[in-house]
């Protein structure tokens, strides 16, 4: 580790900076020196009064705006940061060293019904029409395996919400990008693609079927969520750093 790591974490659909929540600081710990940014999907948090774009690519031009892109990029990203990760990596190799994709899926790679699992879609149904704040404790029940109860946790989240609402139009915009992006092409960077077997939200094969078509490496956790960073940041963290540590990380691309 040499101190001089640009790491950009990028979140999914309708969430924020601070839904990494314990998960930044035990980043940190794995790199005391590095440079940590959190930015926000337009549409999200300090960004909530600007409408959500409607493509992937879209989104990546928005948040490298938001970025010093002069020095390599570290890019860890969950669900559908994947996807803007992805795109960002392939469109813009050059501003990206290496990428950590969690949880995330595309086409043509997996079924749409891998992609949000089939016995989930009621759910789904019941969260377009609830409030803002029902959303939320839907989303902690779908996302997270540890913390689905956490009364203290989904306050503040019902809080956040408050202070930096999604809009139906952005949540309908972010929903409409991740449904039809689709990799076109397989980035030269080194990858590492890493699941929750148990994620009821997204089925853990469209990470293996990633990793498997690109030849990435492959971490899988046994019992966390769909919100990985949430239900396991220590362990996510070690994962990460262990990696980047790694000889293999530095490999020159096939």
């Amino acid at each position: 580790m040499t101190g001089n790591e640009h790491f950009v974490l990028i979140r999914g659909l309708l969430r924020e900076a601070r839904h990494w929540g314990e998960f930044t600081g035990s980043l940190q710990q794995q790199f005391p020196h590095a440079t940590i940014n959190t930015p926000d999907i337009p549409g999200n948090g300090r960004l909530h009064q600007i409408a959500s774009p409607t493509t992937i690519a879209e989104m990546t031009e928005a948040l490298r705006e938001q970025i010093n892109t002069n020095q390599p990029l570290r890019l860890i990203a969950l669900s559908m940061g994947g996807m803007i990760a992805s795109d960002w990596m392939i469109r813009y190799p050059h501003e990206v060293e290496a990428a950590v994709l969690i949880n995330t899926s595309a086409r043509p790679f997996s079924p749409f019904y891998h992609r949000m699992r089939w016995t989930i879609y009621p759910q789904i149904i019941k969260m377009i029409v609830h409030s803002a704040q029902q959303r939320e404790s839907d989303i902690l029940s779908l996302t997270s395996n540890r913390h689905s109860h956490d009364s203290k946790l989904l306050e503040c989240w019902k809080q956040w919400q408050q202070q930096n609402p999604v809009s139906s139009t952005s949540a309908r915009n972010q929903f409409l990008a991740a449904a039809k992006f689709s990799i076109t092409a397989k980035p030269q960077q080194p990858v590492l693609i890493i699941t929750s077997r148990a994620d009821r939200l997204v089925d853990y094969r469209c990470s293996l079927k990633l990793a498997q078509t690109w030849g990435g490496d492959y971490r899988q956790h046994e019992t966390a969520g769909h919100d990985l960073p949430l239900d396991e940041p220590e362990w996510l963290a070690q994962v990460i750093g262990q990696w980047f540590d790694s000889a293999c990380m530095f490999k020159t691309p096939s």
